[in-house]
C-alpha cells in the first residue's frame, strides 16, 4: 500500500498554537542540528495525532520538512556567495523584446550546457540584455543545487592580483573553478593589460572542459586581441570558444527605449 503523500503547513499564526515539544526532545533536536524539523514538529506532530498519520509518514514529513529548510538555506548562502549584481531573474526578462531567438533562450534555460561543462558567450551593443539574460541564468542554475561564481574583468584581476602577493593564485583559481558556472561580465568595457590578459587566461585554462564559463561583452571574443595582449588573448580565446554557444545581440538600448518613453523612474507626484 502506498503512503499517502501528505505537506503540512509550518506558518507561524495559520492555526491554534499546537503544544510545544518536551525539553529532552528539543535538546535532542538541538544537539542533532535538526533546526528546520524542530521548528516544523509541534505542527506536524498535532496534525498527525489529528488525522492518525502512519509513523512511517510522519517521519517521512519532518525529514521533508528538515531537508526543505536546509536546501533553502543553501540556496540563499549560495547567492550571497555568488555575487550576483543586480537580483535579475526570468521574473523580469522580456523574453520577446530580446534579440536572441527564443528556442535559444529556451534551451539554455535548461542548463544541460553546464552539465557538458561547455560555454557560453553573448556579444554585442550595451543595454541589449546581455547581463541581465546571463544574470537569471545564474539564479537558475542556484536553484538547481549547483554554484555560481560571478565577477567583471576587473574584479577578476583584483583578485588573481591579490593572490599573487603571497603565493596563492593557483589556490584562488581553484577555489573559483568550484563553481559549475563562472561568469565574466561586460568584458571590453574598461581597457585591460597584461595583468588582466593573465587573469583571464589562467581562469579559462583551468576552468576548460571542467566548468561552465560565461561571458558578456560588446567584443566579439575573435577581437579580444585589440584589448589584450595578443598571444594570451588568442590562447584564452581558443580554448573559450572551443566548445561554445557564441550569440550576438542586436538593436538598441533597451535601457534607453524605457528611459525616453518614461518607463525607467517612478513618476514624481
Amino acid at each position: 500500500m502506498t503512503t499517502a503523500v501528505r505537506s503540512v503547513d509550518t506558518r507561524v499564526g495559520t492555526g491554534p498554537t499546537p503544544p510545544p515539544l518536551p525539553d529532552e526532545v528539543t535538546a535532542l533536536l538541538k544537539r542533532m542540528r535538526l533546526p528546520y524539523l524542530r521548528g516544523a514538529a509541534p505542527e506536524v506532530l498535532a496534525t498527525a495525532r489529528a488525522q492518525r498519520w502512519d509513523p512511517a509518514e510522519v517521519l517521512r514529513v519532518l525529514l521533508a520538512e528538515e531537508v526543505r529548510g536546509r536546501d533553502e538555506a543553501t540556496r540563499l548562502m549560495r547567492r550571497k556567495q555568488a555575487g550576483l549584481p543586480a537580483g535579475k531573474t526570468f521574473a523580469s526578462w522580456r523574453e520577446a523584446d530580446s534579440s536572441i531567438p527564443v528556442p535559444t533562450q529556451t534551451a539554455l534555460g535548461t542548463l544541460e550546457w553546464i552539465g557538458r561543462a561547455e560555454n557560453l558567450a553573448i556579444t554585442g551593443p550595451s543595454g541589449t540584455g546581455k547581463t541581465h539574460f546571463v544574470e537569471a541564468l545564474a539564479h537558475q542554475v542556484i536553484d538547481a543545487g549547483m554554484r555560481v561564481a560571478w565577477y567583471t574583468l576587473e574584479s577578476l584581476t583584483a583578485a588573481v592580483t591579490r593572490s599573487a602577493v603571497d603565493g596563492s593564485i593557483g589556490k584562488t583559481i581553484a577555489r573559483i573553478t568550484r563553481a559549475e558556472l563562472i561568469v565574466v561580465d561586460d568584458i571590453g568595457m574598461l581597457p585591460s593589460g597584461q595583468q588582466a590578459a593573465e587573469a583571464f587566461y589562467r581562469l579559462v585554462d583551468a576552468a576548460y572542459e571542467r566548468r561552465s564559463l560565461a561571458i558578456t561583452s560588446n567584443i566579439h571574443p575573435a577581437g579580444f586581441d585589440t584589448i589584450m595582449p595578443k598571444t594570451l588573448a588568442t590562447a584564452a580565446v581558443d580554448r573559450l570558444l572551443h566548445h561554445a554557444h557564441v550569440i550576438t545581440t542586436e538593436g538598441t538600448s533597451l535601457r534607453l527605449s524605457e528611459a525616453t518613453a518614461g518607463r525607467g523612474v517612478v513618476p514624481l507626484t
